[in-house]
Order: C-alpha cells, then structure tokens, then sequence
C-alpha cells in the first residue's frame, strides 16, 4: 500500500535533505510535488488541500529555516502531519459490555472476511467472540460465514434459510447467543453494489435494535475517489466509531486510507494485509506514516515476529545457523517461519531504507518453487543433501513441476549457505580466543 506515494514522497525530501539552506521557494517547491503526488494517490482534493495548508504554515516558520538540518526539520513536520492525518493514537475497540460489534460497507469490501479476521484477533486476545451472519440478501455470504467460523473456532449464528426479517435474525440470535458463554458479538451485514436508501434504513433499524459499541465501516482501500462518497453516506446515516481498510496490500496508491479518515473523523482501527485470516492487525497511524517516508516500523516488525514464531524454534533454528548444523529439513522451517510474518512486501516495508529500493519486489512464485521442490525431497534427502544424486534430483523436478536445473541451483545455493555459516561459526570461535583480536586488529594510518 501507498508504494507510489512512499515513492515519490521519498525523492521530494531527498532532495530537500539535500540542501544545506532552505528557502520559502524551495518548501513551495517540494510542497506543490507532494500536492500531486497525493492527488495521484487518489487522496481527495479537498483532504489534500488542507493537508498541505497546514504542513506549509509549520514549516515556513523562522525556526525550521534557520536550523542547522531545516530538510529534517520538515521531514518532521510532514510525518508529525501525515500521522495526524491517519488520525494520531491507535484507537482501540470499545468491548463493554454489551460488546456488541457492527460491520456495515458495500459488497466486495470484505465485510464478511472482516468479520472473521476480527474474531480471529479477538480470540488470540483471550475474548470469546461470536459471529452472527445478518446478510439475509446473499445466501452465500452466509455459507462463507459459516465456513470461516469453522476454520478458526468460533461459533456462528446461521439464520434459517428463506429469512427475510433482519431485526427477527437479530432478536433469534442474541437468544442463541445466550447459550454460547461468548463476551463479543460481530454482526456481518448486508451490503450493495452502490449505497441505496434500502440498505442504509434496514442497517438504521438494526443499530437501533442493538445498540452496538461500535460501527465499523469496512472500506476497499482502492475505493479512490469514491472513497469519500461512500464514508460521508455511511457516516451522515450510522455514526461510524471506525473504519477497518481492507487490501492495503493491494493497492499502490491508498488515497482511500487518508480521504475517509479525514472526512469521518473517525479512526482506522484495523487493516487487512493479505488474504490470509492472521493477515489482521490494528492500524498504527504513526507506523504507517513512517513506512510511507521510508522509515521503517521496527516495533510492527518485532510484534509481528513475537505474535507468529514460537520464542523456543526461533532459538533452536539460530543455533543450527551458528552451527552451521542446519540441513534442507530446517530450510523448509525457515521458509514457514518467515511466511507466519504476511506478504513479504509487507513484511520488507517495515525495514528502515527499503522503501528507497527503486523496482525491488519479492518473487512469491519462485518462493513457492523452492518450497515445492523441498516438499519433493524424501525425509532422508533433506536431512542428507550429499546424496542427492542425478538419478533422485531427476525425480524430485518431475515431482515439483520444475526444471532439473532449477533443483541444481536450489542444491547449489544451499550449500554455499551452509558453507559461509560455517566459515562464521570458526571465525567466530576464533575471534573468542584469548589475544585474538590484538591479533586482527587492522593497523593505523
């Protein structure tokens, strides 16, 4: 998400960083670029207006101009802004009692995924969530409910078929719910193609009856222009506490993220990532805002890495690589580990400095290559390369619908892995000797 705008946003400040004196007309400048650059984006015009008011009455003050590094000074200026703009502090759920949740937004947004992944996250969290499908207009969504609700344990409520009594689903399921010991109910509603006055009165009606503690607007984050349109109807009629922005992985632009915040007034509280059900997780406004200048977000990075791969396999795989005692058993396990942290893109994002890497992209079809191909291997194969001979890696191709060359390269690539660890565990163990370093310690001048 945002990779066009981080893009451009990036060479704007480089080149002010640039300069060792900063004028009224160099801010002009670099602030008319960053303009377009949101207009490109598919920021509204009016949000990015008023945006950029404000960082340019911030920044022309004598102070920034005077300052030893003015560049970094706006830099500040302008993520201090754009995180304000994403709306300041995360902004948790309201779960008193009753914890009643609400997922409104138009068809194709995510709603019922939304709800799932929300449960999912709430149930990690220690909650006892309950799904209850409200969307009587698509029998389907239903089904999807249902079957999403199996895959990560969580009881959901299915209305019998040919309902076509919102309010009576609604009234039926909190009895069920009753009987369920769950502490947090999401409601997953219809949606339309395009806002109607049907569905935003028969949602009016809903929320009136149970009186959630929060409306969660789930929007496409590559709604673009239309973003603000649908975030002004939804929230004139309902009165939304949030939103939750799906496909930010998706899409380069993410104008939408900035547009409905903005006109709302109302926080993002969460993001969908990927497709995945862990792809889930509380929108940071000042991470993100970091990520889109090309600072990184060390802190998401290390959350993600506590929350998905388990404190005792991450110690045993690192004393394998120290050891260089690791084989293709262990690879495998390395591979799995590091698709637990989400899209790789993602997951690179949040690395201060990569964002400046022009083209740079992770190939997610040769990852699942060099995956298939260790799937193909025998238990004994993998944990003894040697003998892989031309006879088994003719087989282990056929098996894994690669080229014998690819296997090769694979085979190759592994072995100088496990060479140059092993050429650092004997320099390391060398280094601990007493006087080694005296001894390798570079000469002055």
């Amino acid at each position: 998400m945002f990779s066009l705008l981080a893009d451009k946003l990036q060479d704007i400040f480089k080149d002010l960083r640039g300069h060792g004196k900063i004028s009224e007309t160099n801010v002009s400048d670099a602030l008319r670029a960053v303009r377009m650059a949101l207009l490109e984006a598919d920021v509204d015009f009016n949000v990015a207006k008023g945006f950029i008011a404000r960082v340019r009455e911030k920044a022309l003050g004598e102070d920034v101009l005077r300052s030893v590094t003015p560049g970094q000074q706006i830099v500040k200026i302008f993520h201090d802004e754009l995180t304000a703009l994403l709306g300041g502090d995360q902004a948790p759920l309201n779960l008193e009692e009753p914890a009643r949740i609400l997922m409104v937004g138009l068809n194709g947004a995510g709603k019922t995924t939304s709800s799932a992944k929300l449960a999912s996250y709430l149930k990690k969290q220690g909650r006892a969530p309950l799904l209850i499908a409200c969307d009587l207009h698509r029998p389907a969504a239903i089904e999807q409910l249902a079957s999403l609700g199996r895959q990560i344990g969580v009881p959901v409520y299915t209305p019998a078929a040919g309902q076509t009594d919102v309010l009576a689903v609604a009234r039926e399921a909190l009895e069920w719910a009753k009987t369920q010991r769950g502490d947090v109910f999401i409601f997953d509603t219809a949606g339309r193609q395009e806002i109607d006055e049907a569905l935003v009165d028969e949602i009016k009606r809903l929320k009136e009856f149970l009186q959630p503690r929060e409306v969660l607007l789930v929007a496409d984050a590559a709604t673009g222009q239309q973003a603000v349109s649908v975030a002004t109807h939804f929230h004139k009629a309902l009165d939304i506490s949030g939103l939750v922005l799906t496909k930010l992985d998706g899409d380069a632009r993410g104008g939408a993220a900035l547009s409905m915040r903005e006109v709302t007034q109302r926080p993002i509280k969460f993001a969908g990532i990927g497709e995945k059900i862990e792809n889930f997780e509380p929108f940071h406004p000042d991470r993100l805002a970091g990520r889109i200048l090309g600072m990184g977000d060390i802190v998401g990075l290390v959350e993600k890495a506590a929350a998905a791969i388990d404190e005792e396999d991450a110690r045993r795989m690192e004393e394998k690589l120290r050891t260089a005692t690791f084989d293709l058993n262990d690879f495998l396990e390395q591979f799995k580990m590091i698709r637990k942290l989400g899209p790789l893109e993602s997951i690179l994002g949040m690395l201060p400095g990569m964002g400046n890497l022009k083209g740079f992209s992770v190939d997610e079809k040769q990852m699942k290559r060099v995956e298939a191909i260790v799937l193909s291997m025998t238990l004994e194969e993998r944990g003894r390369p040697e003998i892989l001979n031309a006879r088994r890696r003719q087989r282990i191709a056929r098996g894994s619908g690669v080229s014998v060359a690819d296997v090769n390269d694979l085979i190759q690539r592994f072995d100088q892995m496990r060479k140059m660890m092993k050429n650092f565990g004997q320099f390391k163990k060398l280094m601990s000797r007493p006087g080694a370093q005296q001894r390798f310690r570079m000469p002055r001048g």
